[in-house]
């Protein structure tokens, strides 16, 4: 949970009543959790522990008691607010597939992983403050799948050091952009050229969910717009940056966040 306050957008704004936070950090925390798993855990061991998150949700909604604090701390989130399994199981898989596949060739492939990594926790959100539409839950997705990316493009080194590149292939080679360039100590002018291109395609992503916001209100409008508010800050941040992700940590400033915040709760459309 701790983590929490390192994410590029608010994950449970103090803005929000606390019954609002508390769920959305229980579902922060179950998330987090097995994304640890999949990233820090003895990687023989990875897999096993995955299945038994997948086993524990089983037995949750199935009416007996979870074994892990993850799962138990779902519990009345799940209970309240009649939140499916589905989401959860998907989260599971998505570091599933972070043990067997390290590579992705297309950004179709690349969002296929995103719609198991990311668009679950957007659904969740939904579910959380009882706004969830078909429309809606179409434009959540693309905007967690352009935070994802993003993310992934500022993460180029670390992804790497773990084995995986999120990046297309197919964007590397267009670019002149072999492998070796993301472990490199600087960022190369190919590399630079590939992730502006992958900036600009999550700020379209993004711009794409602003129907989103507008179809909201209240407290999931404030909540919704903040985490648009973090990935379009941390656009900025990459492109004031000229994005080098490689000689420094790219991310955004707070002020940058707030204001980008205040823009998008007040425009209409």
């Amino acid at each position: 949970m701790s983590k929490a306050g390192r994410e590029n957008f608010p994950v449970a704004s103090r803005l929000l009543p606390r019954r609002y936070r508390r769920d959305l950090l229980a579902i922060y925390g179950f998330a987090r959790s097995v994304d640890d798993i999949g990233d820090d855990t003895p990687p023989r061991e990875r897999l096993a522990l995955l299945e038994a998150v997948d086993t524990d949700l089983v037995r949750l909604y199935a009416g007996r008691s979870p074994r892990s604090w993850a799962v138990e701390g779902l519990t009345r989130t799940i209970r309240e607010h009649a939140i499916p399994a589905e989401p959860f199981h998907l989260l599971v898989e998505a570091n599933r597939r972070d043990q067997t596949v390290t590579r992705y060739e297309t950004f179709d492939d690349l969002l296929g992983y995103c719609a198991l990594s990311a668009n679950p926790v957007g659904r969740l959100v939904l579910h959380v403050f009882g706004a969830v539409t078909e429309s809606r839950l179409a434009s959540s997705d693309r905007v967690c799948s352009a935070l994802q990316i993003i993310e992934h493009c500022q993460d180029v080194g670390e992804d790497l050091g773990r084995g995986r590149i999120y990046l297309p292939g197919e964007d590397l080679r267009r670019f002149g952009c072999p492998e070796d360039h993301l472990a490199a100590p600087v960022t190369s002018p190919q590399l630079r050229d590939v992730l502006a291109f992958q900036v600009s395609r999550a700020e379209r992503m993004l711009a794409e969910g602003s129907g989103l916001i507008a179809s909201l209100a209240g407290f999931a409008r404030l909540a919704v717009a903040g985490y648009v508010a973090g990935g379009h800050a941390t656009v900025t941040a990459l492109k004031h940056a000229r994005h080098d992700v490689l000689g420094q940590a790219v991310r955004p400033r707070r002020a940058r966040l707030l204001t980008a915040w205040a823009r998008i709760l007040m425009t209409k459309e």
